[in-house]
């Protein structure tokens, strides 16, 4: 969502900061395993709450909380970013219920699936040509996610809704005219009336597990907002330092994480379907993936 280095080249600090990024997000599973028992809504809405000091501070720090009130006084930026923070919910609703429900296989899925997904509406929103390999890889994602259906007899729900949220939410989000800082605490900031609202109910109908259950529930949700905004901010000011190129293969970092974690950590099955499925979408990966090095290539000769 952030641009690249504007001279086309990868920087040795932005590689750390996207490295880093991804590593914590790839991690995430275990903290969201640990919060199973706190119910999807409540971990999001405190996801919401302990964001907002520490992209807050980020924006005070970096000088940039006039970009923020601008914003505010935008009714066109508010309304697409309201959109975008919808959407991002629902992403993260999907995602603290798969992983919680033991479903992190289909996280890892989804996000494996995303990249081609990104394309596919390149295609169909913005009439992007698709060439014939990612033609290719898009068929052959399409065919897994085909084997997947035939085996557990409906579609993987969990898989589609995060590559579906999330590719809509990067879509969207290059069109909104801020900066990427400034446009998530501008996200949370909107959810934010929603979020406390829904604690405070949660609270009154003495349900709600902050102060209320263990001071080791509490304690997690407030580290909710570290593990929340601490990669995205990471990986805002190391995306705009690198070669798209570059983020296109370190994204993989995230779910190929997942997945080992979801099958040797959560011990998720690991069925015939998903033996025949899972390798059909790394080679779909990889064939979309030397697609864009060799475009890259092509355009720096």
């Amino acid at each position: 969502m952030s641009t690249p280095s504007p001279k086309n080249e990868d920087s040795l600090r932005g590689f750390g900061f996207a490295l880093t990024a991804y590593l914590l997000w790839g991690f995430l599973p275990i903290f969201m395993k640990a919060v199973a028992h706190i119910s999807p809504a409540e971990v999001i809405a405190h996801r919401v709450i302990w964001s907002i000091p520490i992209a807050g501070a980020v924006l005070i720090w970096l000088g940039r909380t006039q970009d923020v009130l601008r914003a505010l006084r935008n009714p066109r930026m508010l309304g697409m970013a309201s959109m975008t923070a919808a959407l991002i919910t629902v992403n993260w609703g999907i995602y603290v219920w798969s992983i919680g429900a033991g479903h992190a296989l289909d996280a890892a899925l989804g996000y494996y699936i995303n990249p081609l997904f990104s394309v596919f509406l390149g295609a169909v929103l913005l009439g992007e040509r698709l060439s014939m390999a990612q033609k290719c890889a898009i068929a052959l994602a399409a065919a897994g996610v085909l084997v997947l259906t035939i085996e557990a007899g409906k579609l993987p729900w969990a898989a589609l809704g995060l590559t579906i949220t999330w590719g809509f939410y990067a879509y969207l989000k290059k069109s909104l005219p801020i900066g990427p800082n400034q446009g998530f605490f501008l996200e949370v900031l909107i959810l934010l009336p929603f979020a406390i609202g829904y604690v405070i109910w949660l609270t009154l109908h003495g349900t709600g597990h902050f102060f209320a259950g263990s001071s080791r529930d509490t304690v997690l949700l407030l580290a909710s907002g570290l593990v929340t905004a601490v990669p995205l901010m990471i990986y805002a000011n190391g995306a705009k330092l690198l070669r798209l190129s570059t983020i296109g293969i370190l994204q993989y970092i995230a779910p190929t994480m997942i997945f080992l974690t979801a099958v040797f950590v959560f011990g998720e099955p690991f069925g015939t379907g998903r033996m025949i499925a899972f390798p059909m979408i790394w080679l779909a990966l990889l064939i979309y993936t030397h697609s864009m090095l060799r475009q890259a290539r092509a355009k720096v000769g």
